[in-house]
């Protein structure tokens, strides 16, 4: 089969092949993040016809910073395109409609597990688990491929469970090697704590609220950054080098600076400072 651990496009939210789902599924309620308050199912009043968004080049200006911070993961265009044919939701029977906006969150909960068991198969200190990251790997993805019925009923959070299970044992391999292990930091309340210069090589920051954390010159290589939540996190001058399970979203939601050591999975986000 081809190598599923390459360049994984596909878990790349691609726009011009959705129907605006997560502008329409999904829902928030008016914040820092969003300007208004939106129920699941309810068009964005910014989703034009097209399916693009009115706002795009000014989200953050007009009060939609959260929208700017999301990645699908490449759900969108899995669910529009392969799921339901390219059926568009505006175009057949309410029904549908509905179906599709209920499966597009499963399917981006499998992609996300994708995403990481992809980077997980990349990691050489993870070599040993090789055979059951491939075999969860195919299994995520087969689940991805089902029809709509299926997916509606799937129990996501078991299949995550296991997932995880296996991520953690990828995690442990990775950071073994990391001076400074032992930092356990796994769904820690680090809200705006002042880590400014910490030592956290090979640190478990798994699930951990570092909003408004100041991190900035903070040592994070081979740290295990899934689900941290970064958002206002700052990054200025941080190293996080061969950090892993870090996605784009998480980084989008930090503050930076042109000083910020990023490992290669992630791109430097545009809005960063270029001061150093």
């Amino acid at each position: 089969m081809p190598d599923q651990t390459a360049d994984r496009t596909d878990l790349r939210g691609d726009c011009a092949r959705c129907f605006g789902l997560c502008c329409v599924a999904l829902p928030f309620a008016a914040s820092a993040d969003f300007a208004i308050d939106k129920q699941a199912g309810e068009p964005c009043p910014n989703l034009r016809e097209d399916h693009r968004c009115g706002i795009h080049a000014r989200l953050r200006d007009a009060g939609f910073s959260g929208c700017t911070v999301y990645d699908c993961f490449g759900a969108g265009q899995k669910v529009s395109q392969v799921t339901f044919g390219g059926q568009d939701w505006r175009a057949g029977p309410p029904e549908r409609a509905r179906r599709m906006f209920d499966v597009f969150p499963v399917v981006r909960q499998l992609h996300e597990l994708l995403l990481y068991l992809s980077e997980a198969l990349t990691l050489p200190p993870a070599r040993p688990l090789g055979d059951d990251l491939r075999r969860m790997l195919e299994a995520t993805e087969e689940l991805t491929r089902r029809a709509p019925q299926q997916l509606a009923e799937l129990d996501v959070a078991a299949h995550r469970r296991e997932v995880d299970e296996l991520l953690l044992r990828t995690s442990e391999l990775v950071r073994a090697g990391a001076r400074g292990r032992g930092k356990d930091r796994r769904g820690a309340d680090l809200m705006g704590a002042r880590l400014k210069g910490a030592d956290l090589r090979g640190a478990n920051l798994r699930g951990a609220c570092l909003i408004a954390a100041d991190l900035t010159r903070a040592d994070l290589r081979a740290a295990d950054m899934i689900g941290a939540d970064l958002r206002d996190a700052d990054l200025g001058d941080a190293d996080l080098t061969g950090a892993f399970f870090l996605t784009q979203p998480q980084v989008d939601a930090a503050r930076g600076t042109a000083g910020t050591r990023l490992p290669d999975s992630v791109a430097r986000p545009g809005h960063w400072t270029a001061q150093v």
